[in-house]
């Protein structure tokens, strides 16, 4: 099937739309079957560039997340600039050929002393401007972020660079006590969060409480974004709920992986999993809750495989959690730039004429395959058509 803008499904209404000057200039509803389904322009609030396409340098990685863990600070040991720099841009470039905008990627910092990835991404943030809005999210164990005297050094370099602050939090001792400590952080410079939080399959996992409990005494709602939330999966059902209808009154966002959390969760060598790890998708957005999707890692220790496609991470989506994908596509657009902190894309007359298209009469039939054609228009010009997908 072939595109054509005088039949295009935006919003479940067949349009034709009509581009001028790099703007939409009319949107008329028009009769008959759609020959493809628009979106803005995709972002991806959730990636880390620093780790890309190391996989084939860790060829011994124990079972599950830790195992990854430990192998990728093995191989970030002989990390260089060049070396982090020539594969995120590698990333980004995939990620621009997807059609992305926007992304958010974050870096892991387990030392008192700035990694050399920060400063690497941020050339790379810089030799991107006008392509691509690239955001710096730290990652740092929360026993150091929390800790009162390491915690403030680091808090002043990423505010410096203008980075986002956030950490790992997975049962820690003295939880509460650190994850207020990186909230007066957050507040002194005037920083957006988003934790790495409760990424395991343990029900007694709550630091996604105690993040929401954060937000709504420091009055943060909207700037705080968590990522992963595996626990809320097998946490007895009136417990979760509680959690997610305290976190929709704190407005906490929550983004969902699923390649990695898929790929990770209950690993065992030689048995089928049983528990997937993906947060309840359905019950938190009934909740209220803003719930926004991430590619998470591409082809390195916690992801083998993967690619900078928010539509193939919509596919899966919505196959792992029975998603019906016309009502999730503000999770890589919309929602996602919002968690972000960036304005909302929209397709309305007058709006930037910057949107994905994807043939199909219905968004059922667009993402079908992993193969239909597709075509990137930045400015009201056609940037590239990918036929191939994967």
């Amino acid at each position: 099937m072939s595109i054509d803008l005088s039949r295009i499904d935006i919003g479940g209404r067949t349009v034709a739309l009509t581009m001028a000057g790099g703007r939409i200039a009319a949107i008329t509803p028009t009769a008959g079957p759609a020959t493809a389904v628009a979106m803005p322009l995709p972002v991806d609030p959730h990636l880390h560039l620093d780790k890309t396409f190391t996989i084939r340098r860790c060829p011994t990685i124990k079972p599950g997340l830790f195992g990854a863990i430990e192998a990728i600070r093995a191989d970030a040991e002989g990390w260089t600039a060049a070396d982090v720099y020539e594969r995120a841009a590698r990333g980004v470039a995939e990620a621009r050929s997807h059609g992305l905008t926007a992304l958010r990627t974050h870096v892991d910092w387990v030392q008192p002393a700035a990694p050399v990835a920060w400063n690497a991404l941020a050339d790379l943030a810089t030799d991107w401007t006008g392509r691509m809005t690239i955001q710096r999210a730290v990652l740092v164990p929360l026993d150091l972020l929390g800790d009162p005297e390491e915690g403030p050094k680091i808090a002043r370099q990423v505010a410096d660079g203008g980075g986002v602050l956030g950490c790992f939090v997975y049962c820690n001792d003295d939880l509460a006590a650190k994850v207020e400590r990186v909230f007066r952080l957050a507040g002194q410079y005037g920083m957006m969060l988003d934790f790495h939080v409760d990424e395991g399959l343990s029900a007694d996992a709550c630091g996604f409480d105690t993040i929401v409990a954060m937000t709504a005494k420091y009055a943060m709602a909207g700037r705080v974004l968590c990522g992963h939330a595996c626990s809320l999966s097998v946490r007895p059902a009136e417990d979760a709920a509680r959690a997610m209808d305290a976190a929709a009154r704190a407005g906490v966002m929550l983004t969902v992986l699923p390649t990695t959390n898929l790929h990770l969760q209950d690993m065992q060598p030689g048995r089928s999993p049983r528990l997937r790890g993906l947060a309840p998708m359905h019950e938190l957005r009934a909740a209220g809750v803003t719930v926004v999707l991430g590619a998470d890692n591409v082809a390195d220790p916690f992801y083998p495989r993967g690619c900078y496609d928010p539509v193939e991470t919509l596919r899966l989506a919505c196959l792992a959690g029975h998603l019906e994908p016309a009502e999730w596509v503000r999770a890589i657009s919309t929602d996602a730039a919002r968690a972000m902190g960036l304005p909302e894309p929209e397709l309305a007359v007058g709006a930037a004429a910057d949107l994905l298209l994807i043939a199909g009469a219905d968004w059922g039939e667009a993402l079908r395959a992993p193969h239909t054609e597709r075509r990137i228009i930045r400015a009201g010009q056609n940037q590239t058509i990918a036929k191939d997908a994967a």
